[in-house]
């Protein structure tokens, strides 16, 4: 914590040796959203390159003095947290002056700046995130407060606990981890007892795009135990996306990688090719939109897909049928058929990528 509050105070001393020299104070924070900046490795993903372009919050600019100002609104805030040892959610701190801030998205994106500018973790800030990710299956922790978790007994689900650095005493027996994309999709194989039929596993879901704690435990768990771990997706570009910003991270947040990815995800389903393999009914497919297409073609330009030969076959399979599907198209065979065949025999006769 005397880290963190020295680093504050280094940002507040610069902004008043200016205001001694007469000079209009000046924040420099990185371009984080600019892939110039952004370099690709195998062993981490998308990380963020040392010497980056940045941009600078100017207090004498109209257009930029609002967000100066926000900016040391929320370091004043981070400042009194980690001197008083409380914790604070990023929905606590918008809803502390509503329409200073003006959206929830506003202060999302300046407290990434700021661990960005500060090079410090978001949870060091004393910030926590609003946690939307459960987690089920073969695993019991021990949470900060002592709180005890036992995710193994039947079909109960678990939200991913809002301090994941601070959970200890991680046990499982479980042979994989099983990332799944969607609610209903988790809840269905929870109903089928999927953790416990097959081999014990841990079941995992972001609920769609996962937020930073749901991320952090993949990867505890990963670091943790060393198991396979698989993600089940729908066949469509914004499922693509979301297991991609599991395994190799996010532009936005490259600069934390190292917390956050895990590069040895593989790609269960749905496979664009089992569509065809499992003689799927062209009229339960859902045609691309534009949007879909712009997606698809972001997604298959980025550093990542070239040394991924078998993702970019399945890409370029979707691209040419200009098809989606959803899971659920799996119940048009059988209403079980997900966790009856489809799961056992993929993991069994190692159909991922």
């Amino acid at each position: 914590s005397s880290e963190v509050l020295e680093a504050i105070e280094n940002v507040i001393q610069d902004v008043l040796t200016s205001l001694a020299q007469k000079k209009a104070p000046v924040l420099t924070v990185a371009n984080r959203s600019d892939w110039r900046n952004i370099e690709f490795k195998d062993s981490v993903g998308l990380q963020m390159i040392p010497h980056c372009t940045t941009k600078q919050i100017r207090s004498d600019c109209p257009r930029s003095a609002p967000k100066f100002a926000l900016m040391l609104k929320i370091l004043s805030m981070i400042y009194k947290m980690v001197q008083s040892n409380t914790y604070a959610t990023k929905r606590d701190i918008y809803y502390s002056d509503t329409l200073l801030f003006g959206s929830q998205s506003v202060v999302d994106d300046i407290i990434n700046d700021i661990s960005c500018m500060l090079k410090i973790p978001r949870r060091s800030l004393h910030i926590l995130s609003t946690t939307k990710g459960f987690v089920a299956g073969n695993l019991s922790y021990t949470e900060e407060d002592g709180t005890k978790v036992n995710c193994t007994c039947g079909a109960t689900v678990f939200t991913v606990p809002s301090n994941v650095q601070g959970i200890k005493n991680l046990i499982s027996h479980a042979k994989f981890m099983l990332i799944v994309e969607k609610d209903a999709t988790f809840q269905r194989l929870l109903d089928d007892d999927f953790c416990n039929k097959l081999s014990p596993c841990i079941m995992i879901t972001g609920r769609g795009i996962p937020d930073l704690n749901t991320r952090l435990l993949v990867r505890k768990l990963w670091d943790t135990f060393q198991i396979p771990i698989f993600t089940l997706m729908d066949a469509d570009p914004h499922g693509v996306e979301i297991m991609c910003i599991y395994k190799y991270g996010s532009v936005s947040m490259s600069f934390e990688a190292h917390h956050l990815t895990v590069p040895s995800i593989k790609w269960l389903g749905l496979l664009p090719s089992d569509l065809e393999r499992l003689n799927i009914r062209k009229d339960a497919l859902i045609p691309f939109t534009k949007q879909d297409q712009n997606k698809l073609a972001s997604i298959q330009k980025r550093p990542y897909i070239a040394c991924q030969p078998m993702w970019k076959k399945e890409l370029e399979i979707m691209a040419a049928s200009k098809l989606k599907a959803e899971i659920q198209v799996l119940t048009s065979l059988s209403s079980d058929y997900l966790s009856r065949v489809y799961l056992p025999n993929k993991l069994q006769f190692g159909g991922w990528l």
